[in-house]
Order: C-alpha cells, then structure tokens, then sequence
C-alpha cells in the first residue's frame, strides 16, 4: 500500500472556553471581599475605570455606571445621575482668583479661629510638615479615623513575654523560653517535644524541662501544656484541686467521654457524689486558654441578598447596596486622550484595550447582580414555608429544580450559592442552607426536609425527661407518626452528627444531675 500526503478540509463545532468568560465565571463565585479586592486590582492597571462615590450617590460627568447606562437594573437610581449638577456658586476664575474669596469676605481660618488653625510657618516650622501630614489636620480638611487610634489587642505570646522575665531572671533560660513561645499554637498548646527542642538548642532535656515546668505558671492557667490532660491539671493545681482522685480523673478523659461513670467512680475511689463535685470542677476549666488572646479579628458576615415582608403579604427580595460595586467608565477621558494620539500609535492601542476590558467589566457586574438576583428570588418563592413558619417547614431542594426554574445550568447555581448570604426575618442564611436532602414521606404526602427533620429530633431529645429518655427506636416511632419515614441507622447518624449522645449515656447523665439537683 502506497503512502501519499493529502489535504483534508473538516468542519465542526466545540464550546471553547475564552479567558473572558472564564473570568466572568470566577467574578460569579466571588464572595463580596474578594469581588472588592479584584475590583481594586483592576482600577490600578486601567485608567478608564472608577469608583462611584456612595456618599452623595453623584457620579462624574461622562461615566457610564456598570449597568451600561440601563434603566432596567434594580439599584440604577442608588448610583445618582448627571441630571441637576451645579459648579460652585462661586467661580473663582471669574472673581480673581482661589485666595481671593477668604480675604474678600474675611473669613479666613487665621482671623475666625486664630488658636485652633493649627500651626502656622512663621511661628513653628517644624512642626507645620507634622500638622499636615496629621489626618483632619490639611488643608483638605479630612476627618480623623477613629480606627487609627484604638488600641491593638495584645496576643499570647505578648503576654507571656512580658511575665517571662519575672519568673526566669538568667538570660539562657529566656532564649529557652522565647523558643518554647515560637511552638505554641492559637490553643496555648506547646506543639513541639522537650527532645527536639533540647537537640536544636544544645542543651540536656532536663533544663529544657525545668523552663517548660516555670512556664507553665504562667498566666493564662494551662499554657504550655502537651495535652488536654496536662492543660486540666494545670489550671487544677493552680486552685490546689488536684488530689489523687482529681488526677486521676483527669488521666481518664476517655471514660469521661463516654460518660462510663461507674468506671471512673472505681477508680478515683469516690461515691457518686463527689464525682459529680468533681465533673463540676472540671466544667470550670478552660480546655483552650490561648484561645482568650486570638488575635484574628472576627469579620462581620455581610449579606448579599436582603429579603424583607412586603405589605401585600409576599416578599421583597433585594441586593444589598453596600455589596454592590459601583464600577464606572470615564468615556470622556478616553475620547479626550484619544484626540491626541494617532490611530497607529502604542497609546490608542493601549486605551482600547482599557476600553474593551472595562466595558466588560462593567458587563460582567451586571450580569452577575442578576444572576444572583434571580437564583435569590427563586430560593425565597420555593422557600415560602420556611420564611413564614420556621425551620420545620422547611421544604426539599436541589440545585436542578432552580436551574429548571430560572432556565439556567445547576453549575451556575451552584457557583451563585457558594458564599452568598440572604438576610431575612428568620435570621442570616448561607444560600446553601435552603438546598438539603428530601425525605420520604411515611402516608404518602410531600416529602420532608433533612434539616427541619435534624430539628425535630434535636427539639425530642431536648424536652425529654430524665426518666422517659428515647431510644433511636422512640424516635422513628414518633417520625412516623409525624409522616416522616426514616430508618434508625438515619436515626442515629444524624444524632451523632449533631453530637448527641446515645440514650444510655443520656439517660445516666440526666439522672446524676437530678439527684445533684435534688441535693
């Protein structure tokens, strides 16, 4: 068979994924900060993009706001409008000049407040570059930032040092120490062993053990401790409570856990009344000290979505304003630059291309407010129930029934829902909580939800007496009841997953503490 070379002309179709619309995807599953953060990136690298000002609600001349100059978005009258600008009722072109005005009407800082102007240059200059630099201290009158003033929070390791020196006065012994501070985790656990440290400093295990042993008197009480064991123990001999019985309690955690207390009573030797002195003890104790001085601050959640009762009884899902990015492109500067630049040149090339990437941009936004907007108000419409009564009406619900709804792919949902956040008259949810698991119903009727089914059976084994304890048996019997069909195994896996204990362990704990009670 002879070989021979040959063209080919084949046609065909395939979805190719542009760098655009990879990135509009990203934009869609961006959480506020990070959807802020890009936006800030791209303000530096393009000149043609600015930030509507979200004080006055007025934007610049010639830009278009990122719903491209639509009437149709939600939230286009919260950007403002070019309509009714007014320049300066006084023109300082027309009146001679900008320091004119204060000496034609008097009204000058140095003759109406003459002490509170600040310094001036003939009497300290060297303190005039300080007064300006100060905030609210220019001339463009800024305000201070309360936040530049408050005080930071000291961490662990910054009170610990300061106590290092009290209990440990030779210099070694600090170097010792200051190693031993670098180990510790956010808990106030020392991760690393006495061994290690010993081989990397040179020095024997015992003087590496004798710091550890000074340290651990530190403030908080049980810092430094290799284990929950040791960190109880700790804060147990600093209030003189660690007795042989105590000790051994606090060697046996795992029993206390199971809650085997006829166990733990044979072997701390105690009746039952003073074990329960003692699992009063040792409820007291703090099992993560370090955890007091946690230096990451806690970030406020802010919703994306606003869900508030309307007066004809349904419900008024907005976005929320402060989430909403107020992009604008200044067409103005473009066409102005653009005018002296030649169409061949490297500076019109560069503009378009700024042109192109912000009118996407702005695009991009838009489409996103929607999309959320639309997957948000489908969420509220199948979640009527729930808004109105509570999570045991919660209803079964997939991501494919709200793709279906809003004729969009379940993949599109899905990167919408990924932290987002509707506020609403029953609290602050993830979209992500409205979608969970259907379950059967026992006569046939709608199906139930997983999560309002998990509530139910935490609300049973909450109300239950100490002598009438359910079994996961009881339970499915009062869920069939109900009409969910449920097996026990789903029982007792959802108990466990909500950290519940089993019903003999319950009902001996409820017991010990109604006869402490009773005493």
């Amino acid at each position: 068979m002879a070989l021979a070379a040959s063209l080919f002309l084949r046609q065909s179709q395939s979805l190719v994924m542009t760098p655009q619309l990879m990135q509009s995807i990203q934009l869609l599953q961006m959480t506020h900060v990070e959807l802020t953060q890009f936006i800030e990136q791209e303000l530096e690298k393009n000149p043609l993009l600015e930030i509507a000002s979200s004080e006055d609600g007025v934007r610049e001349r010639g830009a278009d706001d990122y719903s491209g100059g639509s009437d149709e978005h939600p939230h286009a009258e919260n950007l403002g409008s070019d309509e009714g600008f007014q320049p300066d009722l006084y023109d300082s072109a027309t009146a001679g000049g900008a320091d004119s005005a204060p000496e034609a009407f008097d009204g000058g800082l140095d003759n109406v407040f003459p002490d509170d102007a600040g310094p001036r240059g003939a009497d300290a200059p060297e303190l005039l570059g300080q007064w300006k630099s100060m905030p609210g201290g220019g001339e463009d009158g800024e305000a201070y930032d309360l936040d530049d003033f408050v005080a930071s929070r000291k961490t662990l390791a910054d009170v610990l040092n300061e106590q290092i020196p009290f209990v440990l006065p030779a210099p070694i012994d600090r170097l010792i120490a200051q190693h031993l501070v670098d180990q510790l985790d956010e808990a106030g656990y020392l991760q690393g062993s006495t061994a290690e440290t010993a081989l990397r400093l040179g020095k024997p295990v015992a003087e590496i053990e004798r710091v550890l042993a000074r340290l651990q008197e530190l403030d908080p009480p049980g810092v430094f401790a290799r284990s929950l064991s040791e960190c109880l123990a700790i804060q147990l001999k600093a209030r003189d409570r660690l007795d042989p019985a105590m000790a051994m309690l606090v060697d046996n955690l795992e029993l206390l856990a199971r809650r085997d207390f006829a166990t733990l009573k044979k072997l701390c030797g105690v009746g039952e009344e003073d074990l329960l002195d003692m699992l009063a003890e040792i409820r007291k104790l703090d099992p993560k000290p370090g955890t007091r001085y946690e230096t990451s601050a806690s970030e406020a959640v802010m919703p994306d979505i606003v869900v508030r009762a309307a007066p004809d009884g349904s419900w008024q899902v907005e976005l929320n304003p402060d989430t909403l990015p107020r992009v604008l492109v200044n067409r103005d500067y473009h066409a102005s630059v653009s005018r002296h630049t030649g169409r061949n040149s490297q500076d019109y090339t560069f503009l378009n291309e700024c042109l192109q990437t912000a009118n996407w941009l702005t695009r991009s936004l838009d489409q996103r407010a929607r999309t959320i907007m639309k997957v948000a108000s489908e969420i509220v419409r199948q979640q009527d129930a729930f808004l109105m009564h509570g999570v045991d009406h919660l209803r079964p619900l997939n991501l494919k029934t709200v793709a279906e709804a809003i004729k969009m792919h379940e993949s599109t949902v899905s990167r919408v829902t990924s932290n987002k956040y509707m506020l609403t008259p029953r609290g602050l949810f993830e979209l992500k909580y409205f979608f969970t698991v259907s379950i059967g119903s026992a006569e046939g009727g709608d199906s139930h939800s997983a999560e309002s089914v998990r509530h139910r059976i935490r609300t049973m084994i909450t109300q239950e007496l100490p002598d009438a304890v359910l079994s996961d048996d009881d339970i499915v019997d009062i869920l069939r009841k109900g009409g969910v069909e449920l097996a026990r195994r789903t029982v007792a896996k959802y108990r466990e997953a909500m950290n519940i204990p089993s019903s003999v362990q319950r009902r001996r704990e409820k017991r010990a503490l109604a006869r402490a009670a009773a005493s």
